[in-house]
């Protein structure tokens, strides 16, 4: 896939944030064309070889690849997808980076796991250390399936709608003591190319996949460019890969925008609008919004 500028310019609608506001997700039905979901399953099928070939799959041959585009330069063309990205900048504004990805390859489990309980909410210590309630929204992620969950038991991910604005919910004292499923939780289902969209606060956790079908997907996260990325893009972004991709793709990876007389650290705070790729791209096509703080112009 080519890495052209494809940022959209349509904004998210007031039906769709209200639903975004309301349930904590959206569920994107098509967001990949059944020629992108061939070009990035192969790719991912790509990096799952090689990482089998050299030992690093997990005992039950599973796959969380940390780094997406740097461990897989095939997909940056999902991370400012015209179908998904305009949800992120309709929501965080234009001063945003991927702060953490991953590729996941699960195939069918035929051996029971021990239980875990495994629902939580993203960002680890910012749900211990933040103090409102709720807690700041900080991210939000997309993950693209590639593979047939659009029946229940493929390792689905899974969630409690409306769960975002709890900062809690009853858990055991032990992840391996057995508890019950939080009230209201959900199966998503979601066919090949579909996308889902959530807020991090949102209570979720990935089920075992029982089924005959491998689990396959890619996730970004994006946060605002003042927080810590856990990506590690430095030798991706010094790559001649990286000379190809867009100028918005490479504000998300990371690189450091700063030009002559301009402080880097305050620039990704913000502080330089007008050589920020993103804030250019939504100027030039006015979807700047002075009625909603992360996109006042």
């Amino acid at each position: 896939m080519a890495a052209e500028n494809q940022a959209a310019v349509t904004p998210m609608c007031k039906e769709l944030r209200e639903q975004f506001e309301r349930d904590g997700y959206l569920v994107i039905r098509g967001a990949l064309n059944e020629s992108e979901v061939h070009h990035y399953e192969q790719a991912l099928d790509r990096v799952y070889a090689e990482q089998a070939r050299a030992g690093r799959l997990s005992p039950e041959g599973s796959m969380h690849k940390l780094s997406a585009v740097a461990s897989c330069p095939e997909t940056v063309g999902l991370i400012d997808h015209p179908n998904t990205f305009p949800l992120v900048w309709s929501v965080l504004g234009w001063n945003v980076h991927i702060y953490h990805s991953h590729l996941d390859v699960h195939p069918p489990i035929r051996v029971e796991k021990p239980y875990r309980f495994e629902w939580h909410q993203d960002g680890g210590r910012q749900n211990r250390e933040l103090e409102s309630d709720p807690r700041p929204r900080l991210s939000v992620k997309i993950a693209y399936w590639l593979s047939d969950v659009s029946e229940t038991g493929r390792g689905n991910f899974k969630v409690v709608p409306g769960s975002h604005v709890r900062n809690w919910i009853d858990g055991p004292p032990r992840r391996d003591v057995r508890w019950p499923e939080p009230e209201g939780a959900v199966e998503v289902c979601a066919a090949p190319g579909d996308a889902v969209f959530f807020d991090r606060r949102l209570w979720h956790t990935r089920t075992d996949n029982y089924s005959d079908i491998t689990r396959k997907g890619i996730f970004f996260a994006y946060s605002h460019r003042w927080s810590y990325g856990r990506d590690e893009n430095d030798e991706l972004l010094d790559s001649a890969a990286c000379a190809r991709f867009n100028p918005v793709q490479r504000q998300l990876l990371g690189a450091r925008l700063a030009s002559a007389g301009q402080v880097p650290g305050d620039h990704q705070w913000g502080h330089y609008p007008q050589t920020t790729p993103l804030h250019v791209f939504l100027k030039a096509n006015d979807l700047l919004d002075p009625a909603y703080p992360p996109l006042k112009p």
